[in-house]
């Protein structure tokens, strides 16, 4: 098999839009499977693990692959709802061609809009599927010129359903046939997208000459590249009707790892290009790593960039000196693995027991340094706090944990010192919910739940000097220090938090000393000044002090530097930030009023609306993280259960001052009672 004739392929799209339909039957067409299995009753290849056949539904991203006219087609099939969209957007690095796919009656739903979104980021080509054309009362015509309207006039209809909606009307070599749209004009629009990539073809085209259908589709990978046209194509995935023409036009028009230009490996500000070819030296980015639900072996899938890797290839792992070798060679199929004898360049392999591959890791040659630039996640903001339900259970919590943040980057835990909290995040209630039954479920540890403390921030907002003298004798040699520093407030969200300078002149404190203060101000930045959050964006002056040259130690210099930074700090206008998440808020349009009113009361800011399909609205807001840490509850009491809503992290922002004295108020209380 050589570079070119494969083809790497992810289906988006917003929940029940039918991704994993359309792949099992691609799967059953081109005779993978005996028959054609079902998402309700559990029998598809992707959806392989137990959590999704209970709540039948995609959660994780399922790597699956076939072979059709000599060409290797790896398809990844992605969850859809939005809590689980971490790892729809892992496996966006591993592809070239994102098929966006869409539920005909439903239409463009909130992940339809951030899955396209980024694709186009991450400069994939585009297909777009209508999915379940069979369903009653669609509007095709609406539908489409909203698709024309959301992501631009460059998509064409490809193809359209016939009359009965049993069969497909080919559009690019033919303009003859009955649908909802005149054939013959579809077909014309289409040509007139795809010459637009290539300026012979043009010419010879406005010139009269009529165009070959070969010729045509020669143009048409590149004017996908190019993103000339965006082709959208109909389906019925459970009758497997267009699923023919599906593969087609992927066999035909999808490009090959060798079609795009380079992947770019990142070092610092060297740049080095790398070249889909098997001959090249060995580059492979993993995508995804993952857990058997059972045996609970890891598994890590892995994009081959350039070169070939074999089960005896020496192997190196990111920057680690001493090689490793791979073992067997594997191609997922959903749960179940086929060795083979290679992976080459623009291949989709999996290896097996090797611990230390992580999403995003590095696999190369030896020669190579640095990373691939990898797609944006949402940084999880949804929190519970967690309490082993059996107290033998404390110490596999951390382990599962670990396992369950691997697979899904989306989820994270931490123990967070000031509250004493064991807090895990995730994209939402729903995701967290699947996550907490994968830990008992798999691992055998139940865990009980509790809104967690809001993960507030510490600041200053003015200048002040700090100083601050430690001295200790208690016989013989003591301690002794004495510092004096500034602080200012530093840009927000600034990176590093604390930003320090060594101003010291005519060796009032010798330099040694330097690194001993600096610890000293990073203990109180860890611990807060006010409330016992952590603090960010300071800048810190180190300009004078005293040291003695028996006395002085390490140790009091960094006593000094934490005494005279709190001393600054508190005469620095301290203040309490608070984190603001972004929410997009599904609802019927009927509870517009009501949620809006509600977010407005919740110190909340409306940020825009999109009209959905089906008399359906998403609000968008920015709304304190503290006013909506339970807000399922409130959405399901305003909508009667027919709302849902996701948030991830916007920025921070200072707290209203009654709120800053109420939280430092119980800080203060819990400081006295322990």
């Amino acid at each position: 098999m050589a570079t070119s004739e494969i083809r790497n392929i992810i289906f988006l799209g917003h929940g029940s839009s039918g991704k994993t339909s359309i792949v099992e039957a691609i799967l059953h067409k081109t005779g993978i499977t005996n028959r054609l299995g079902n998402v309700d009753d559990g029998t598809t290849v992707s959806d392989y693990d137990d959590e999704e056949k209970h709540r039948k539904h995609s959660i994780q991203a399922s790597i699956t692959h076939t072979n059709y006219k000599g060409k290797q087609i790896n398809m990844v099939d992605s969850p859809g709802y939005p809590g689980f969209v971490g790892p729809a957007l892992q496996a966006i690095d591993a592809v070239e061609t994102a098929a966006i796919v869409i539920n005909a009656s439903s239409g463009i739903e909130v992940n339809t809009r951030k899955y396209f979104e980024a694709a186009d980021k991450a400069g994939l080509v585009k297909i777009i599927i209508i999915n379940k054309i069979d369903s009653d009362n669609v509007d095709f015509n609406e539908l489409v010129s909203n698709i024309q309207e959301t992501f631009g006039k460059q998509c064409r209809c490809a193809n359209l359903p016939s009359v009965d909606k049993k069969s497909i009307i080919d559009c690019v070599g033919n303009d003859q046939g009955e649908s909802f749209k005149d054939v013959a004009k579809v077909h014309t629009n289409l040509i007139e997208s795809i010459i637009e990539a290539d300026d012979e073809l043009m010419e010879a085209y406005l010139g009269g000459e009529e165009v070959s259908k070969s010729k045509i589709e020669e143009v048409f990978v590149k004017a996908m590249l190019e993103g000339c046209i965006t082709p959208i194509v109909f389906t019925d995935a459970k009758d497997e009707i267009g699923i023919d023409e599906l593969l087609e036009m992927i066999y035909e028009s999808a490009p090959a790892p060798n079609q795009e230009e380079h992947s770019d490996l990142i070092d610092g500000d060297n740049v080095t290009h790398i070249t889909p070819d098997p001959a090249g030296p060995l580059a492979a980015l993993v995508f995804k790593v993952g857990l058997d639900p059972k045996s609970h072996m890891k598994y890590a899938y892995i994009r081959v960039i350039s070169g070939t890797l074999k089960s005896d290839t020496p192997m190196y792992h990111n920057t680690d000196k001493k090689p490793i070798r791979p073992g067997h060679i594997l191609r997922p199929q959903g749960a179940g693995y086929d060795e083979i004898e290679a992976g080459i360049a623009g291949d989709i392999i999996c290896l097996a027991k090797i611990e230390e591959l992580k999403y995003g890791d590095l696999l190369h040659d030896g020669s190579l340094k640095g990373s691939f630039k990898l797609v944006e996640l949402p940084k999880p903001m949804f929190s519970l706090a967690l309490e082993p339900a059996s107290r033998g259970d404390e110490t596999k919590i951390g382990q599962a944990l670990d396992r369950l943040a691997e697979e899904d980057l989306c989820f994270t835990y931490s123990h967070n010192k000031q509250t004493k909290e064991l807090v895990v995040n995730g994209l939402g209630d729903l995701h967290l919910r699947v996550m907490l039954s994968k830990l008992e479920n798999e691992f055998k540890v139940k865990v009980t739940t509790k809104q967690p403390k809001i993960p507030y921030r510490e600041t200053i907002t003015g200048k002040a000097d700090g100083h601050y003298k430690h001295k200790k004798q208690s016989g013989g040699s003591g301690q002794f220090g004495e510092v004096y520093l500034r602080v200012e407030p530093g840009e927000r969200d600034q990176d590093p938090s604390l930003q320090t300078s060594w101003d010291i002149f005519g060796g009032s404190i010798p330099g040694q000393f330097e690194a001993p203060i600096i610890k000293g101000i990073q203990d109180v930045m860890a611990d807060g000044v006010i409330a016992g959050y952590p603090m960010q964006d300071v800048k810190v002056s180190i300009y004078d002090g005293k040291h003695h040259p028996v006395d002085s130690k390490e140790v009091a210099f960094r006593a000094a530097g934490k005494g005279a930074f709190i001393d600054a700090v508190s005469k620095a206008k301290p203040v309490l930030l608070e984190p603001v998440v972004n929410m997009d808020i599904t609802v019927p349009s009927e509870f517009m009023g009501d949620i809006t009113g509600d977010i407005a009361g919740r110190r909340g800011r409306i940020q825009g609306q999109d009209m959905l399909t089906g008399n359906m609205i998403v609000i968008k807001a920015a709304v304190p993280l503290a006013e909506v840490s339970s807000y399922n509850s409130q959405l399901k009491s305003i909508t009667g259960g027919r709302g849902s809503y996701s948030m991830e992290l916007s920025h921070y922002d200072p707290v209203p001052p009654n709120v800053q004295k109420k939280v430092i108020e119980e800080y203060q209380k819990e400081k006295e009672a322990s």
